[in-house]
């Protein structure tokens, strides 16, 4: 399985599929859902996959509400197309 381990603000460790990445506008975003007992099917997350200034791949939030909407509709079509 493609899981991952994120770290949360207050140090507790979460573990998460890696259910897509989905490209939008030259820019990549994670589609994670929670792994464990009291995780919820509909609880998936999405991240922007960035670089930090050293290099490394970072998983961000997305905080720009347009970007968000974009980001959605792709997965919404994603889906769509999957269902077809």
């Amino acid at each position: 399985e493609n899981t991952i381990i994120l770290t949360d603000e207050e140090g507790k460790e979460h573990e998460f599929l890696v259910v897509d990445i989905l490209s939008v506008d030259e820019d990549e975003y994670a589609v994670l859902l929670p792994v464990g007992e009291e995780s919820e099917p509909d609880e998936a997350i999405v991240l922007k996959i960035d670089v930090d200034e050293e290099g490394n791949e970072v998983l961000r939030e997305i905080e720009d509400e347009e970007e968000w909407e974009r980001v959605v509709q792709a997965w919404e079509e994603r889906l769509e197309n999957l269902e077809e």
